[in-house]
């Protein structure tokens, strides 16, 4: 063993008391320690924040770590504190006096991590990079500062100057979130051309992945307060679009009996460190929060996530579903898809300033929502990870559809991609299957091409169906900055050769339609496995109730209502609270008479 790693485990075991490191954590710290720029990427979860701890545990001097979030860099500082580790702050919320105070001991080498925000590091740095012994510069969730990436940050575009003011100090770059083009630029962006990229694996086998379309209101509360009741006394976050959308989902699921609080950016900060401090004790089950919450707060034993509505891109989905099983036990995500968050959504990214690629990233996010391939194996194609098997733990898995060979479909395809040196889009390669004769397919000599019209047979619904599986399986990826062009994957290469047999999903004119119910002002059967025994004894709360608020059986609930209850049996106010016409001033005023007679009668 090197007298490097030696040291390196020394200091792991002492600060934090693990044996061994992570994959790929080692890796990136010799590598650091020699004075190397670096981007790393590894999930949420995976580690990253120790590829620079040791590293400035191990060498002289001081590490600046660039943090985006004041939240984020109290959680890491308190941690590092109470591991006994030398490091502070720099940030808004301490007085001058006190931010002085901290500088005081970085010059006197009494700090060894000092987290500081972008703006205040490009105020200082001409001061520091003269006066302070700076052994590396650790800049976290790097994909703020890509124009490319899903949360881009003006603050963070000045930070190219920083290798300009300190020439010789290694820049270490890191997220759970970039895709191959973002990787890309944020090499560029922060001037370190030569800086090695660090990839570990994206996939979170424990995480459960599901989706479910098209509830909306009452029927969406009832579906997430039953998915809280099997996760009873477990750590979650439900994201929500809005801050007034966290409100309204708090306080429905408070009226029913669940322990939620709304988390977003308008709040006060004393009670944003209130709920925050409640969740990370476990003495809150339940954030209904906006995307603000989550980063940088280290609770390993966060147990589910559900996005209300479906997020703007897969970064920021991929991202959030990580802050749950960060201990690698068994967690579940559960996303809720509408075409009305697509058009709320895609008014947002024509908004946003980077409309082409917002809106292009929201369409790979739709992509995956209406997926009939295992969503697993599209997250990690998306991040350009070779997973070329289903994963069995999502509910495209759970339920699968039906399957057909699809290797000389994929073959076809790949072929004439190659034939057009990879310089077509979507529509020109599928008319080039088809034989189209459109002007631009005959003027550009596609039509010469041996494999052109060699898929004639299916339409063209049929040919934007399977390109997009092979799309989401990884057999090609979307090169955005060549014009949306479509290039091939090693993956996608085997299958061109013949070395690797590909399964498609069959297409079908009707899908992704299910036959609509009729519609109706009773949600349920009631004519069918009525406990009429039970039923009979709800009819006599019900009676005394009136009874002793002096009105009519009705106005207590109606009949209907009550078949509903003894078909359903709820036993608990949150399971009460979301039949069908039971609402809420109700379900505080009745709740426990009803469910007490249904828990006796079970």
């Amino acid at each position: 063993m090197q007298d490097l790693e030696r040291k390196a485990l020394a200091v792991l075991k002492k600060f934090y008391g693990y044996d061994t490191f992570y994959p790929m954590q080692y890796q990136v710290i010799e590598h650091v320690v020699n004075g190397n720029d670096a981007v790393v990427l590894m999930p949420t979860g995976g580690g990253k924040s120790l590829c620079y701890q040791i590293p400035a545990l191990l060498m002289p001097g001081c590490s600046i770590i660039v943090s985006p979030l004041l939240a984020l860099m109290k959680d890491q500082v308190d941690a590092l504190i109470a591991n006994g580790v030398p490091a502070a702050a720099i940030n808004s919320q301490q007085s001058e006096q006190q931010n002085r105070d901290v500088l005081d001991n970085v010059f006197k080498q009494n700090i060894k991590l000092l987290y500081i925000s972008p703006e205040r590091l490009l105020a200082d740095m001409d001061q520091w990079s003269k006066e302070m012994l700076i052994n590396m510069i650790a800049i976290d969730e790097a994909h703020c500062i890509s124009h490319w990436g899903h949360d881009f940050r003006p603050e963070y575009s000045q930070l190219s100057l920083v290798k300009e003011r300190f020439p010789g100090v290694p820049i270490l770059a890191l997220t759970a979130t970039a895709d191959r083009l973002t990787r890309i630029d944020i090499k560029e962006q922060l001037n370190i051309p030569d800086a090695k990229i660090f990839i570990n694996s994206f996939d979170r086998p424990n995480i459960s992945l599901n989706v479910v379309s098209g509830l909306s209101g009452r029927a969406k509360i009832k579906r997430i307060v039953s998915f809280i009741e099997k996760h009873h006394g477990e750590s979650g976050i439900i994201y929500c679009l809005s801050r007034k959308s966290t409100e309204t989902m708090a306080a429905s699921l408070q009226s029913l009996g669940i322990d939620a609080h709304a988390f977003h950016a308008g709040m006060s900060t004393d009670i944003k460190l209130r709920v925050q401090q409640d969740f990370i004790n476990d003495d809150l089950q339940v954030i209904c929060a906006t995307i603000a919450f989550g980063m940088g707060i280290d609770k390993s034993n966060v147990r589910w996530i559900i996005h209300s509505n479906m997020p703007k891109n897969i970064e920021s989905y991929y991202q959030e579903i990580g802050r749950a099983g960060r201990d690698g036990m068994k967690a579940d995500a559960l996303m809720f898809y509408s075409f009305g968050d697509v058009k709320t959504l895609m008014s947002f990214a024509h908004d946003s300033g980077q409309a082409m690629i917002n809106v292009e990233k929201l369409n790979r996010m739709q992509q995956y929502a209406e997926a009939t391939v295992c969503r697993r194996r599209i997250l990690l194609s998306y991040f350009n990870e070779r997973y070329d098997h289903d994963c069995g733990n999502c509910d495209v898995c759970n339920n699968p559809p039906d399957k057909i060979d699809g290797t000389t479909l994929c073959q076809m395809a790949l072929s004439a991609m190659a034939r057009t040196q990879e310089s077509v889009g979507f529509m020109t390669l599928i008319d080039i299957l088809r034989g189209s004769r459109k002007s631009e397919i005959i003027a550009k000599g596609y039509d010469k091409l041996k494999t052109y019209g060699v898929g004639h047979d299916l339409t063209q619904a049929m040919w934007n169906a399977y390109l997009l599986q092979m799309l989401q399986l990884g057999l090609i990826y979307i090169a955005y900055e060549e014009d949306d062009h479509l290039k091939s994957t090693a993956f996608g290469r085997e299958v061109l050769y013949g070395k690797r047999k590909i399964q498609l999903s069959r297409f079908y004119y009707n899908l992704p339609t299910k036959k609509k119910p009729a519609k109706s002002t009773f949600p349920i059967d009631v004519e069918h496995d009525v406990d009429e025994v039970l039923l009979s004894k709800l009819k006599d709360v019900r009676r005394a109730l009136a009874k002793a608020k002096g009105i009519p059986p009705y106005m207590v609930f109606s009949d209907k209502v009550l078949t509903i209850m003894a078909q359903e049996k709820p036993v608990t106010k949150a399971q009460f609270g979301t039949l069908y016409g039971v609402a809420e001033a109700k379900t505080e005023q009745y709740w426990r008479q009803f469910t007490t007679v249904i828990k006796e009668h079970i």
